[in-house]
């Protein structure tokens, strides 16, 4: 497991931290130095092993600054401590290659910290783009963001970019210069926001004229954000973080408002708006599409023999089973134990048959609440016939489903075991 490095000789600010850190969920381990040569050790202890390291920058046996030095030359990405503000100072470790800069000013400042770690972690997903015709002003920033470990792809002018964001549509944003020849910042712009909307890509642009009109015509081009350059690095990193923060929220809400709120499957409303979709093109290019409802046998007997709050978990637990196993396709939770799976690109024996098999995992699998071990069966009617509309579709599932638990349940019955 990768490793956080915290070195703080205040055995004040040191129990903050850990506390912290406890707190946090943080995904590595961290390992605790109060002088530079304990941090030496741990490093020769895991090397190649920390993540980030998170140092005071005033140690007894470093008193200037030594282990800042010393943690970057080892390539790790490092947060600062430090008990005052000191404008040069600030500038010189910005220079060597920090993440960060942190003042001591109380709990928000190490939480401020933490949170840091946190966002060098998910940066690590994020796909960003740099688009400038100029080699050295494109390097600069594309090592600013590798700096905090973002996936960094680079363009040389407008056309460029298209064809990159083509190859990559999982680029979450775009920073672009103004000047540049095909195809300059302001078209990029324009061009990609009939394709994009602003919380789909984030787009910042750059220049270093000096037209006091320039950032406004940006951002009316459709940009997110401007920055004039040249920019210090931590304006930098405080406009990145600020649009991607704003993007996460809005992802965020967006996919609470599609799921069930108990199991974090999508809900009913969100499903009929997919699925419609996904049975609009099985009809156009007459491609396989299976539609199943699946009940769990017997939920509402155990729901009342153990109680609500023993059937809450018993869903969420049949739900991750469903979820680690048909999540690939449309799975939703449509109402209380019933659940909808639409399979796009399978007729409906390979369906069935891939039910059977979900089924079998699912009753294999011990649900244990308040020390009381259970298992779960289910029944499921699957079709494959598209009718005149998804509703109809739908309808027929229902009606296999019927017959399955009419056969006493713990089934899978499709088109090729009934004719209606």
């Amino acid at each position: 497991m990768k490793k956080i490095l915290v070195v703080e000789d205040s055995e004040m600010v040191m129990k903050i931290l850990r506390h912290l850190v406890q707190s946090s969920s943080l995904a590595y381990e961290a390992v605790y130095a109060t002088t530079l040569a304990q941090a030496t050790a741990l490093y020769e202890q895991y090397p190649q092993d920390f993540f980030a390291a998170l140092v005071d920058l005033n140690l007894p046996d470093a008193p200037n600054g030594e282990v800042v030095d010393f943690v970057l030359s080892k390539k790790i990405p490092t947060i600062v401590l430090t008990g005052s503000y000191d404008e040069k100072r600030r500038e010189q470790l910005f220079n060597k290659g920090i993440v960060d800069y942190v003042t001591k000013e109380g709990r928000y400042a190490y939480s401020k910290a933490i949170a840091m770690i946190n966002r060098l972690e998910k940066n690590q997903q994020i796909k960003v783009l740099v688009v400038d015709d100029s080699d050295m002003s494109r390097k600069h920033m594309a090592n600013l963001f590798r700096r905090h470990l973002f996936q960094v792809l680079e363009a040389v002018d407008g056309v460029d970019a298209i064809k990159v964001l083509l190859e990559n549509p999982d680029i979450k944003l775009l920073i672009t210069d103004y000047n540049m020849p095909k195809m300059d910042g302001f078209e990029l712009v324009r061009n990609l926001r009939y394709k994009y909307d602003k919380t789909d890509l984030i787009m910042i642009g750059v220049s270093g004229e000096s037209s006091e009109a320039l950032s406004a015509k940006f951002i009316k081009h459709g940009a997110n954000d401007f920055l004039r350059k040249p920019f210090h690095p931590e304006e930098f990193y405080c406009r990145i973080i600020h649009n991607i923060e704003y993007l996460e929220l809005v992802e965020q809400i967006t996919n609470n408002a599609q799921r069930d709120h108990l199991t974090g499957l999508y809900h009913r409303s969100y499903f009929f708006n997919a699925a419609r979709e996904l049975y609009k093109h099985a009809q156009e290019k007459s491609s396989p599409l299976s539609m199943a409802v699946i009940n769990i046998d017997s939920f509402s007997e155990i729901n009342q023999r153990h109680g609500n709050a023993w059937g809450d978990a018993a869903l969420k637990h049949i739900a991750s089973n469903l979820n680690n196993m048909l999540g690939r396709f449309l799975l939703a939770r449509a109402d209380s134990d019933d659940f909808y799976v639409l399979m796009p690109g399978l007729d409906h024996e390979k369906a069935a048959a891939l039910l059977s098999k979900v089924k079998q995992l699912l009753a294999a699998e011990d649900c244990v609440i308040n020390g009381e071990s259970l298992r779960f069966y289910f029944s499921a009617g699957v079709t494959g016939q598209l009718h005149q509309s998804l509703d109809q579709q739908i309808a027929q599932a229902n009606t296999y489903l019927r017959h399955a638990k009419e056969a006493g349940g713990n089934m899978v019955v499709d088109d090729g075991d009934t004719e209606e």
